[in-house]
């Protein structure tokens, strides 16, 4: 198995062995996983969105237990419970804290206490430099072609447009990403590293339904759908017929709310967190409960590998996964492949014929 290591700002700042970001991705990144990817050489994330505080002690806890290599946790800030989850991975001192929607201020002030970093995921220019000024110490630039919420501009010009602006800063690419060509063009594009979610979560050590997997797999960079009908945000889900269907036209708000309880109670959110918000906040809470009303057919395809009635949020680089494989495997395949790709690339500008 190769050894070979790819240097970037990133490999230096996370002080890990390979450029490649496994995302948190709730019901995916867990524990087995995140460890199996930092095992690896990469950095894994660790999804806080499903679990109490206490769940996300014991997470910390199983992946310490699994590797001694570098690794971090997720966070939606908009999204309830995710402040008490960061709470627990900063008393803990968790290596790294990945936030998004939302002011990474507190976080950034407190990771950096005790040597943590903390990288901010953003879509556009000016999430990016509100992210900066907070002192975030990279950003991972979420493109057009990302699974679930990624912008709307496509990675091949938001991530060289960030790259110029924000010169200083390490840049995670995201979306579109899931081999060794996709690392290169990233480097090239001026990234320091990427994310590679959809790829990570179609390995062994993976919990995502294998009837899940499978159909990524047989999918191309075509089978996904992109709507804002879904769960309140455009996101990026694998088109199968019933998500045709969930996606045809949006949620009533009376049964995203009443469907946020449910899924509440899914995840063990008190439902006092949940109803003083629609009574007081509606704006901000309806979009809580479509949050809410999705996860029940997200944790239908996610864990069971029902896509009669879940969802599966997908990317675009899924016409790019050719099989199911270790992560080890796809680490290093991926380093393999950037190299012999910058070698021809190489061969090419210096006139030579491939």
């Amino acid at each position: 198995m190769s050894q070979g290591a790819c240097v970037t700002r990133i490999t230096k700042l996370l002080n890990i062995r390979a450029p490649i970001i496994l995302p948190g991705m709730s019901w995916i990144s867990t524990p087995p996983l995140v460890a199996a990817v930092s095992n690896a050489g990469g950095l894994g994330i660790l999804a806080t969105g499903p679990l109490s505080a206490q769940q996300t002690k014991q997470s910390i806890a199983e992946i310490r237990r699994l590797t001694d290599k570098p690794f971090g946790i997720g966070a939606t800030l908009l999204m309830p419970g995710a402040e008490e989850n960061v709470e627990v991975a900063l008393r803990e001192k968790v290596p790294v804290i990945n936030f998004s929607l939302g002011k990474g201020d507190s976080i950034v002030e407190r990771a950096h206490a005790y040597g943590g970093k903390v990288i901010a995921t953003v879509v556009n220019e000016k999430h990016g430099r509100s992210a900066v000024s907070s002192g975030a110490d990279a950003l991972m630039v979420t493109g057009h072609e990302a699974a679930a919420h990624g912008g709307d501009v496509t990675s091949l010009c938001l991530v060289p447009a960030l790259a110029s602006r924000l010169p200083d800063t390490p840049i995670i690419a995201a979306g579109g990403f899931a081999n060794g060509r996709g690392l290169l063009a990233a480097l090239a594009l001026g990234a320091d590293g990427v994310a590679m979610g959809t790829r990570m979560a179609c390995t062994v050590e993976s919990p995502l339904a294998e009837a899940t997997k499978r159909a990524i797999v047989a999918g191309s960079e075509t089978d996904t759908i992109y709507s804002k009908n879904f769960d309140g945000l455009y996101a990026r889900v694998l088109r199968t017929e019933n998500a045709l269907k969930v996606t045809k036209k949006p949620t009533n708000p009376i049964v995203a709310a009443y469907l946020s309880f449910g899924a509440a109670k899914l995840v063990g959110l008190p439902l006092w967190k949940v109803v003083p918000g629609l009574l007081t906040q509606w704006e901000k809470m309806y979009q809580l409960a479509l949050f809410g009303g999705a996860t029940k057919r997200i944790m239908a395809a996610t864990v069971d590998g029902d896509l009669d009635y879940g969802v599966q949020f997908v990317g675009q680089s899924q016409g790019q996964i050719e099989g199911i494989m270790p992560v080890a495997s796809v680490v290093d395949r991926t380093l393999e492949e950037a190299a012999a790709s910058h070698s021809r690339n190489a061969a090419i500008l210096n006139g030579a014929t491939v």
